[in-house]
């Protein structure tokens, strides 16, 4: 759960720390610049890469509650990360954006899935499919979970698991369609296929079979010719 708490130091950037000339020095400064998003306010802000790093690798991810700590002030703003990006080669963070939220109120959050147990099916041939990798859903900012679990243990061939199979979580609600496909089980068709030919191979074995028996039963009872 994103309960763990995150202090951050930034900074404000003023006017003179302001466009694309000036962001490309903050980087090479190891700086990233940023926005704080609040009611009735948006600041511009920059923070060290390594600190920005370190308070979103913890228990929570990027769903930790970040007090975000503005240079020359005490009060901390309670904030979750709502977009960030990294450069294409290196992976480093170039940019990022927080929403202060109040943490008595609910808020909305993309959280990942991931598959949990062994599925029965799997074990007959099938192949486990992930179709959604992730899911919406509504929490307390404290309640937002690092990612949500399917269990797999009962997914036979051919069984569909969807959104209204999630184990409930206490505070959490799913916001997305009941139905909505999370995982499925099928058999590769290329084996289905070959297990179908075998089939249809031992039906023609078996009705040849029965042929040459029947042949040789008549055989057996024409009567000897006379010489």
């Amino acid at each position: 759960m994103s309960s763990d708490r995150v202090t951050l130091e930034v900074s404000e950037r003023g006017v003179e720390q302001l466009g694309s000339r000036r962001v490309r020095r903050l980087r090479k400064e190891g700086l990233v610049p940023g926005v704080l998003y609040g009611k009735g306010h948006t600041r511009a802000i920059v923070v060290n890469e390594r600190s920005l790093r370190t308070a979103l690798t913890g228990p929570s991810g990027l769903h930790a509650i970040v007090d975000v700590v503005i240079e020359g002030q005490t009060t901390p703003h309670h904030a979750v990360l709502k977009d960030f990006q990294r450069h294409p080669i290196r992976g480093t963070l170039t940019h990022v954006d927080f929403h202060e939220v109040r943490l008595d109120r609910p808020i909305q959050a993309t959280v990942s899935l991931e598959l949990v147990g062994e599925s029965p099916g799997s074990k007959q041939g099938g192949i486990v499919q992930l179709v959604s990798r992730e899911v919406q859903l509504e929490a307390l900012p404290t309640g937002i979970p690092e990612h949500v679990e399917l269990d797999i243990s009962a997914l036979e061939v051919g069984i569909t698991l969807r959104i209204e199979d999630l184990a409930p979580i206490e505070g959490v609600t799913f916001l997305d369609d009941p139905q909505l496909v999370l995982a499925t089980c099928t058999i590769p068709r290329g084996l289905t296929e070959l297990e179908e030919g075998a089939v249809e191979g031992e039906g023609e074995e078996g009705a040849e079979g029965a042929e040459g028996e029947a042949a040789e039963a008549s055989d057996e009872d024409a009567p000897a010719a006379e010489d």
